[in-house]
């Protein structure tokens, strides 16, 4: 438990060892407050140094609520007007129940980003591009809006989605809605632990934010979300040794199976990616079981934030292509992704007036930025397209230039 006495001036470790409270909504304010664990108050210095960004890395939570929305036509003035609104209706739910840890992660899609800003996209914005596997696809679906709401209670997730859809009647259709839940101890419905892999503290900033050489952005994220349904028949007719393999962890224990006895097409490796240097590269997920026993639909909300959406697709690609091409995850073939976004994840400050940032934006070489629908050409089948010399362009090994 934190010690306010010695925390003193906490690195940017603290701001995963606390729950965040209504505050953090504040986008005006030079640090961020969080509460402690054990119910005392700190201010810590903002870790982006001047930006909030949204929640994206808290402590695993009990709930989970996700809306994926798509807008009407004509109705992205309400929008805009709405998105300097959230903070205020997160905190207005939140206050209610401050101790119940209620976060909210608000995601703007590709598509919406040109009909709302007048501004090239973020870098690293476009629509969810389909992974075609011999056997198995990622598939693109559509979504504008991504909501990813958290608590430890599931009336609050409950209040916030609600009062969400109210502020956006009449302005917008529901692509996906799930209600997820802890399930035991951090198991997905397959019976394993999920996010063991995780970044903590300080890596998982770094894995999940935008940095400082990416203004105005920095603080930002990227998100892709896949909505997973389980044949659940099919995966309990396999013996626990089984599906420890397909796994590449041991079922009970949670341990990692050595790599001389691990499958070469096990979930863990082909979802170990690393960079020409030999590091890992890491995000963030934020995964929660859904079901509905009575319709037996049993699956997995897949949610992963990194600082750029190339590390995650390219997990995908190794997932569906296979690492060599063929070689597919094991889990595909009792996992079907039914759904596939990718949104864009602005600070709170931009949310608050994005005036500021959109000027940056504006100001920076439009050519580099280019809208999809503008270049005249067909857009990437696989993640690896996005880049022409073999990188993935992630911290210090992105080029100057991106395409």
């Amino acid at each position: 438990m934190l010690d306010p006495q010695k925390a003193g001036s906490p690195d940017v470790s603290t701001f995963f060892q606390v729950s965040p409270t209504s505050a953090l909504y504040s986008p005006r304010l030079a640090h961020i407050w969080l509460t402690a664990l054990d119910e005392r108050t700190l201010v810590f210095d903002n870790p982006q140094g001047g930006v909030t960004p949204q929640p994206v890395a808290v402590f695993p939570s009990r709930n989970a609520h996700f809306l994926v929305l798509t807008v009407r036509e004509g109705a992205e003035g309400a929008v805009r007007d709405f998105l300097t609104d959230v903070a205020g209706i997160i905190r207005a739910v939140d206050f209610r129940a401050t101790d119940e840890r209620l976060t909210c992660v608000v995601g703007i899609g590709a598509v919406l980003w040109d009909r709302l800003f007048d501004a090239p996209r973020p870098a690293s914005l476009r629509s969810f591009t389909p992974v075609v596997g011999r056997v198995h696809t990622a598939v693109s679906t559509p979504g504008d809006l991504l909501f990813h709401i958290r608590a430890d209670r599931p009336d609050l997730c409950f209040e916030l989605a609600r009062q969400i859809m109210d502020a956006l009647s009449g302005c917008v259709d529901v692509a996906d809605e799930v209600q997820g839940f802890k399930y035991f101890d951090n198991r997905d419905l397959l019976g394993f632990v999920d996010g063991t892999e995780n970044p903590r503290n300080q890596p998982a900033l770094e894995a999940a934010l935008v940095g400082s050489d990416e203004a105005p952005l920095t603080g930002s994220s990227y998100v892709i979300v896949q909505k997973y349904i389980h044949d659940m028949t099919s995966w309990d007719s396999l013996s626990v040794e089984e599906q420890s393999q397909a796994m590449g962890r041991h079922k009970l224990s949670d341990i990692e199976i050595p790599d001389a006895e691990k499958a070469d097409n096990a979930h863990v490796v082909l979802n170990t990616i690393e960079a020409p240097d030999g590091t890992e590269l890491k995000i963030v997920r934020e995964n929660m079981p859904f079901g509905r026993p009575g319709s037996e639909e049993y699956g997995t909300y897949y949610i992963g934030y990194a600082s750029d959406p190339a590390v995650t697709e390219r997990m995908l690609e190794n997932m569906f292509i296979g690492d060599p091409p063929g070689n597919h995850d094991r889990i595909l073939d009792f996992s079907t992704a039914v759904t596939g976004s990718l949104f864009f994840v602005p600070t709170i400050d931009f949310l608050d007036d994005p005036t500021d940032a959109l000027e940056a934006l504006r100001r920076q070489d439009p050519v580099a930025r280019m809208k999809d629908e503008d270049r005249h050409e067909p857009g990437p089948t696989s993640a690896s397209e996005y880049v022409n010399d073999g990188s993935l362009r992630i911290g210090s090994l992105k080029g100057a230039d991106h395409e």
